[in-house]
């Protein structure tokens, strides 16, 4: 009979998560196709893209993270089948979001004074500097992207910010090479040009989600809600409570590998480079599981709003496994292909060499990285947020990152000690967070049982 239920779950899971892999894996291919069109213009280009994106990357990421407060709320809702509930997060997580996104613009349009106390090259940061000032603008429209992602997703409709997110990116693509290298009649804008068809790409993709969201036909029931829902506090705490632990879940992660960006950066332009684009790739990965972490939060969440423990525990397991599967082909490809895809961001040798040896220790800890992202997914789908985050922080700053620069600077491992450091805190959050789901799953199926 598990058998049977486990192979249903892994169906459901997968027609889940494929579409929310694919639309986080446009997110990062956003960033991928300016370093490999940029990285075509010159080394310091390069390497410019991958002090921005390090910084951008964490405030993003806190975005993406406060967003997510109303997925496992919508997905509640449902499973009660609450709309006028459900109306009444979306319209607060809109005020928050908007409000999120205005301010993580105003930290990034000073990002560019934060480059010049990391001690990073000189032309770099001047390189840097107005590249960031263009993306950080783009928080805006992402995160009202983000607000009617979220809504949808919660309702187990993932396939549509997929297309909206890959036909995006073919915009994103195309800007990039009239911009950057300036074709039609423009002038070559170099990393500048990048922004700037991202900022266009993102305000395309927030529009169109918004419209799909106020027109479709299954959300109308909804919609009827709208002007009789009212403001309340209540609303708000609950999706802070949420969105606010979980954006530093993945300030945390992330911020661990824009300091490792930093202290790489110590090391010079072309071992920063490297890093820029093995961290680009290993970042492909990881979004794409975190696909998978989305499906653990929606069917898990879903599970606990109908009170059906045992199939939440049997989702939320089916979820680990899939990742495991997933970020084990990706481990296989990185140490296969370990100097080909560097190529594929520039032609510098010494560049290709570095990135090469980074992504063999990348492939190790995608077991890690996979399990520990859906962790956070499931326990999320439980309302359980704090100590996740806890576990998180100390993982990665405690452990993870003086270990690093403990092996590469004062061991003189250089960049692979960086790396190595991030493996460390990768493996111990995962392993925390799989013994926390066991414990939280057996704890509730006690409370609910008959």
């Amino acid at each position: 009979m598990l058998s049977t239920d486990f192979k249903e779950h892994f169906k459901r899971n997968y027609l889940l998560a494929y579409p929310v892999v694919l639309s986080q894996l446009g997110h990062v291919l956003v960033g991928t196709a300016d370093s490999m069109m940029v990285g075509r213009v010159g080394t310091n280009e390069l390497a410019a893209a991958s002090v921005a994106n390090a910084v951008f990357s964490v405030m993003m990421m806190f975005g993406i993270g406060v967003s997510f407060g109303l997925t496992p709320l919508i997905a509640q809702s449902d499973g009660e089948n609450n709309q006028r509930a459900g109306m009444r997060f979306l319209k607060h997580s809109f005020v928050i979001n908007l409000v999120c996104g205005s301010l993580l613009f105003v930290l990034l349009l000073f990002g560019g004074y934060i480059l010049d106390l990391l001690d990073q090259p000189t032309e770099v940061v001047k390189l840097a500097k107005p590249y960031l000032a263009i993306i950080g603008f783009s928080m805006v429209p992402f995160m009202i992207f983000q607000t009617a992602k979220q809504f949808a997703e919660g309702l187990s409709m993932t396939k549509q910010a997929m297309y909206i997110t890959i036909s995006a990116n073919v915009v994103n693509v195309g800007l990039n090479y009239v911009l950057i290298f300036g074709k039609l009649g423009f002038e070559p804008m170099g990393l500048e040009g990048a922004g700037w068809a991202t900022l266009i790409s993102r305000i395309i993709m927030a529009v169109v989600m918004v419209m799909f969201v106020q027109k479709y036909r299954r959300f109308k029931i909804y919609w009827q809600y709208f002007k009789v829902t009212v403001w309340n506090a209540t609303s708000f705490k609950k999706l802070l409570n949420l969105g606010i632990p979980t954006g530093f879940q993945y300030i945390f992660e992330v911020g661990a590998f824009a300091t490792a960006a930093v202290m790489i950066g110590w090391m010079g332009a072309i071992p920063l480079a490297a890093h820029q684009v093995a961290i680009n790739l290993a970042s492909i990965s990881y979004m794409m599981a975190t696909g998978i972490s989305a499906a653990a939060t929606v069917r898990v969440g879903n599970q606990l709003g109908q009170r059906d423990i045992h199939t939440m525990k049997i989702a939320g397991y089916t979820c680990f496994f899939m990742a495991i599967l997933f970020m084990a082909f990706t481990g296989v490809i990185f140490m296969l292909l370990n100097e080909f895809l560097p190529s594929l961001y520039t032609s510098d040798q010494e560049v290709i060499g570095i990135a090469g040896t980074l992504l063999i220790i990348a492939a190790l800890f995608q077991l890690s990285d996979g399990i520990q992202v859906v962790g956070l997914g499931a326990l999320r789908g439980m309302g359980d947020v704090k100590l996740p985050t806890l576990v998180t922080f100390l993982a990665y700053w405690a452990i993870g990152l003086p270990a690093g620069y403990f092996l590469a600077f004062n061991l003189e491992f250089g960049e692979e000690g960086v790396w190595y450091g991030l493996l460390i805190g990768l493996s111990i959050t995962a392993v925390i967070l799989f013994v926390r789901f066991k414990n939280r799953a057996a704890k509730l199926s006690v409370e609910f049982s008959p």
